[in-house]
């Protein structure tokens, strides 16, 4: 599967520049986890991208036999204002969320919520993100052949899923509210959803 990771590490730095750092993590019974830093100093942003949790496809949990060539692949996308708090120690947790197809059989698609189960970096408010739709940063990667070289029809793209870091009050309402229902709220009340250091959003009016 080095080739779909050569391939995704290609569009990244195609649509993002260069990164400034990388990190690189290995949890037992998976692949090496990468996670890319890109800084937009006329944005003044700073972007993380995970680089791996492509190179199997995600399967669903309740199937007996996975399809070593066929499902969703996916990687993982976090942007947030620079110079506010130290968002580097965010690296590890986004290793950790992109591992998950692997460690645990979870299938990554716009609407979920991932648990960290700690804060994403040192102070921050948030324990958990909301996965976006994806194709508005980074284009989905078409994958022509079958990376193994096998007939028949081309794997799904591989797609780069926005990752919206949320309070835990904000992942309690959507649970119950839906993923919909919070964004709706985030856009009415103008939440800088990039502002690493922000509160959650009004949620009883």
């Amino acid at each position: 599967m080095a080739d779909v990771r050569t391939l995704v590490d290609s569009r990244l730095r195609e649509t993002l520049g260069e990164p400034g750092a990388r990190a690189s993590v290995t949890f037992l019974g998976t692949e090496r986890i990468e996670v890319l830093r890109f800084v937009d100093a006329d944005a003044g942003t700073v972007r993380y991208a995970t680089l791996g949790m492509s190179s199997a496809p995600m399967a669903d949990p309740a199937e007996m036999l996975a399809d070593p060539e066929r499902g969703p692949r996916a990687e993982l996308l976090l942007t947030v204002r620079a110079g506010i708090a130290d968002t580097d120690k965010v690296l590890r947790p986004l290793a950790v969320l992109a591992a998950s197809p692997q460690v645990e059989g979870v299938v990554v698609a716009p609407g979920a919520s991932l648990d960290t189960g700690e804060p994403l970096w040192p102070g921050a408010p948030f324990t958990s993100v909301l996965v976006a739709e994806p194709g508005g940063l980074v284009a989905d990667l078409a994958l022509g052949a079958s990376p193994g070289g096998a007939g028949g029809a081309p794997p799904e793209p591989v797609r780069f899923l926005p990752l919206l870091p949320m309070t835990p009050t904000e992942a309690a309402w959507k649970r119950v509210h839906g993923a919909d229902a919070l964004q709706e709220r985030w856009l009415r009340h103008g939440t800088d959803l990039r502002d690493p250091a922000r509160g959650p959003v009004p949620l009883g009016d």
